[in-house]
């Protein structure tokens, strides 16, 4: 059978799997239901198995399982071996820390200077061991500041002695040794097959080596998307080749005391299957089938204990993103089949489209249309962005840059929203963890660091710029400092939208000319171009007809631009008219929302354009809104049109709108001798037409210095 592979005889089965992998973890579910067996073995110490099964069955909440270090004294053996050390290393040599080999610590400090890699080995010193064996030790490589050493004593509430020779003894001491822990992830394979056993009310065994620090030894493995067109099996054999023997010593006595654990449970059992790592998978095997090696003694630990999670931080502890997982979950309620083949790809279009609604939702009417095209240009972007980074599953950062690049930095934070929302939270009677990178809040306070029992493929954290919302008190905060005898604009949209005014003025001027063309015979000159419709019409005589168009005439001053045609004045309360601060701006007259109900920052507020009148070039009119003249009109549309006809010193008034002019419009500009020119909005983008309509509003120019900090493009 294709599952033999798997066998190491007729009583036990190791089935591999890569860790955090919602693809390993349907494809391990759909294995074990097709295959009978009695008793299930996990990776895991057998003092993780009470708390890991009854947070396992509070699924699909997540939670933690945690266990602290013990302390060195407890696991460092005292023999007759330290009567051999040299009198070097017996008079205060840095060998008289004696402790396990503490490779694959990162100290915290390292946070300071460097990057998280992906690479396990930062280099170091090598030294003797008390046993003659070569260990190597992780250290903080980059230059330790005064400034360091005093922030790190001063946290702990000491003196801080620049002199201090026992500095580096002090730094490296148990404190910082890190706290392992398990996920209790719907996507980890580990934990979707305990879920499995417990559902089929079958036995488990937590068989791995109780160790008094946790060691992680993790190297970069194939995508599980493949799983998807081959089989588990398949999957498997060929990774094999590429899997390596492991270099940690602890990775290696945990190896054969998991072999010794399998072969006794071969005598308790008639078939067992032990979910392990596909990386230790070929050395378990070659250590079961060593009967000779019983496999070393377990260390003293410290009992582990159950967490809750705090739900902002769960994406750091989920394999795969919160959104995703729950697009796992859902799927497990049709079948594994379907939501393991769907998920990976129908998760990320729904995470568009859930951070759409989001998106239109918040902004309204200022939130540029997200159309199908739009949708797939970005799916397009995601996955060639995905290809590049030679993987074939997105992660949250390419998801974001393509979300950020196609549609906007406004719908990038609400893909970031939408992709840490997991649907399936309650509360859960332990005390709640803050998880953050490699690192968490433990419920006492203490910030500690952490390594995955489970963990999958290196991750790398990769920083975006985007700007966030305010928060609630800041808001606050904005309004009460809020001059409100002070306004100006935002620099740059006033040259764009002038810019787009003199677009507009080009098109009904061009309008204007096209109703004077004419066409005439061909005689000596081509003139304005081949007529071809008339040429054709006269194709019978076989004569040619050229077209002649006049030069534009008439001169464009005033612009009108109704965004929104028919405005409810709810709407639009803030009405207002702004004069030129230079002559290369408009006298500008508008109708928009409301500024002060949207704050970005202290004095940067934001509002929606109704519709606008340009003059151009700039004069003093009376305020449009008061002016009592204009009070026949009824709409804020007909407002405009008739301070339109009432300050334009030029013939004809170009109006930008969705719909052409009413007969009364048409009326009023008669009357006042005026002509509108009509430019359908239709033939501009929708997208520069919405972000046109958003005008930042500052409280005064000294605001300009730092505006852009809080502005941000939607």
């Amino acid at each position: 059978m294709s599952h033999d592979c798997f066998r190491l005889d007729d009583s036990i089965t190791l089935l591999p799997v890569v860790h955090g992998c919602g693809q390993f973890a349907r494809a391990a579910e759909k294995w074990l239901l097709n295959h009978p067996f009695d008793c299930l073995a996990v990776p895991l110490p057998n003092s993780f198995q009470s708390p890991v099964l009854e947070a396992v069955n509070r699924l699909p909440c997540p939670s933690i399982v945690i266990q602290s270090p013990s302390e060195l004294d407890d696991h460092v053996e005292d023999d007759d071996s330290e009567d051999d050390l040299s009198e070097e290393d017996s008079m205060g040599n840095d060998r008289s820390l004696a402790r396990p080999s503490m490779e694959g610590f990162v100290s915290p400090l390292d946070t300071l200077e460097s990057k998280r890699s992906d690479s396990r080995d930062q280099g170091g010193w090598v030294a003797d061991d008390e046993y003659g064996e070569s260990s190597q030790e992780k250290f903080y490589e980059g230059e330790i500041t005064d400034e360091m050493r005093r922030e790190f004593f001063e946290e702990d509430g000491d003196e801080f002695d620049e002199d201090d020779p026992d500095f580096e003894m002090e730094f490296e001491s148990e404190e910082y040794m890190p706290t392992s822990y398990v996920p209790i992830d719907p996507c980890q394979a580990v934990i979707a097959a305990l879920r499995f056993a417990q559902s089929e009310r079958i036995p488990t065994a937590f068989i791995d080596l109780e160790v008094a620090v946790f060691e992680a030894e993790v190297s970069a493995l194939p995508d599980g998307f493949a799983l998807r067109e081959v089989s588990l099996e398949s999957f498997s054999a060929a990774v094999l080749p590429a899997v390596s023997r492991p270099e940690l010593q602890q990775t290696r006595d945990r190896i054969s005391a998991m072999a010794s654990s399998l072969r006794k449970l071969a005598k308790k059992y008639k078939h067992t299957v032990m979910v392990c790592s596909i990386e230790h998978w070929p050395w378990i095997r070659e250590a079961y089938q060593d009967v000779e090696n019983e496999g070393p003694q377990d260390e003293d630990f410290q009992e582990p204990e159950i967490c809750s999670v705090q739900e902002n931080t769960l994406v750091f502890l989920l394999s795969e993103l919160p959104y995703i997982t729950g697009v796992y979950e859902e799927g497990r309620i049709i079948t594994i089949e379907q939501s393991a083949s769907t998920a990976a790809i129908d998760g990320i279009k729904r995470l568009l489209m859930s951070a759409r609604a989001s998106y239109m939702a918040d902004l309204g009417k200022r939130a540029r249309r997200i159309t199908p095209l739009l949708l797939s240009q970005c799916l397009k972007y995601i996955r060639n962005l995905t290809l590049l980074d030679s993987r074939l599953t997105p992660d949250l950062y390419t998801i974001t840059v393509a979300a950020k690049q196609v549609l906007g930095d406004q719908f990038a934070i609400h893909v970031v929203e939408a992709a840490s929302n997991y649907p399936f939270v309650e509360e859960l009677p332990w005390p709640a963890l803050s998880m953050s990178t490699d690192c968490a809040r433990v419920p006492d306070g203490d910030m500690v660091e952490m390594v995955n029992r489970l963990a999958g493929n290196p991750m790398q954290w990769r920083s975006i710029e985007l700007n966030r919302r305010p928060l609630k008190s800041d808001l606050k905060n904005w309004q009460m400092q809020w001059n409100p005898y002070r306004q100006c604009s935002w620099p740059p949209e006033d040259d764009l939208i002038e810019s787009f005014r003199t677009r507009v003025l080009d098109r009904a001027r061009a309008s204007l000319g096209a109703d004077l063309a004419r066409s005439e015979k061909f005689s000596t000159s081509l003139m304005d171009g081949i007529d071809i419709r008339e040429t054709l019409r006269h194709w019978y005589d076989g004569s040619l007809y050229v077209k002649i168009q006049p030069p534009s005439v008439g001169h464009l001053d005033a612009c009108i631009m109704l965004f929104d045609s028919v405005a409810n004045p709810r709407d639009y309360p803030w009405r207002t008219t702004w004069f030129a601060e230079h002559q290369g701006e408009s006298t500008l007259a508008f109708y928009a929302t409301d500024y002060r109900a949207e704050l970005l920052g202290p004095g940067v507020a934001v509002a929606t354009y109704g519709g606008a009148l340009f003059l151009y070039p700039p004069r003093s009119i009376p305020d449009i809104w008061t002016d009592e003249s204009l009070d026949f009109a009824d709409t804020l549309e007909d407002r405009l049109v008739a301070a339109a006809c009432v300050h334009s010193q030029s013939k004809q008034i170009a109006l930008l709108s969705p719909k052409p002019p009413s007969s009364t419009w048409r009326k009023w500009a008669k009357r006042h001798r005026k002509t509108l020119v009509h430019v359908p909005m239709g033939q501009f983008n929708d997208g520069v037409i919405q972000q046109l309509r958003t005008v930042h509003v500052l409280n005064g120019q000294e605001v300009r210095s730092y505006a852009a900090h809080f502005i941000r493009k939607v």
